[in-house]
């Protein structure tokens, strides 16, 4: 399920779904590991995607409480940080709701390639820096 876009339900709004290690709590996508060299792991019948085998391993002595520790987690559309939901500033778009770190330079640069973020987000798109068109943080 590493592309498939997934929504979770999270205090009444949507989670978009990206491959977050559900042991560090990184961004995959921010990590630049893709689909084919992700490590994956089966726990309880799911598929779960690793930045790397020590992550993995660490998963499968203490899967549970690692889930839970993760579970609240959402990555910025635009620089992918990975926050707490709580930590977030929520942007309505298309009829869901997208969460996003608090700087205001994230959602002005989502809002002029929504498109691109999306897809990058979920993995679709190669990482190539943290904005597209070579844009800078807060730039």
């Amino acid at each position: 399920m590493y592309s498939e876009v997934i929504h979770t339900k999270i205090n009444g709004g949507i989670k978009m779904q990206t491959p977050i290690c559900p042991t560090c709590g990184c961004s995959l996508v921010r990590l630049g590991i893709t689909k084919e060299n992700a490590v994956i792991r089966k726990h309880r019948g799911m598929e779960y995607s690793f930045c790397c085998d020590g992550c993995a391993t660490a998963f499968q002595e203490n899967a549970e409480a690692l889930l839970e520790e993760t579970s609240g987690l959402v990555v910025c559309p635009s620089c992918l940080a990975e926050k707490s939901v709580n930590q977030t500033v929520v942007l309505n778009f298309r009829d869901e709701k997208l969460y996003f770190c608090r700087c205001p330079h994230c959602i002005t640069v989502f809002q002029e390639d929504p498109e691109y973020y999306i897809k990058r987000l979920v993995g679709d798109i190669e990482f190539d820096g943290i904005f597209s068109k070579g844009l800078g943080c807060c730039s």
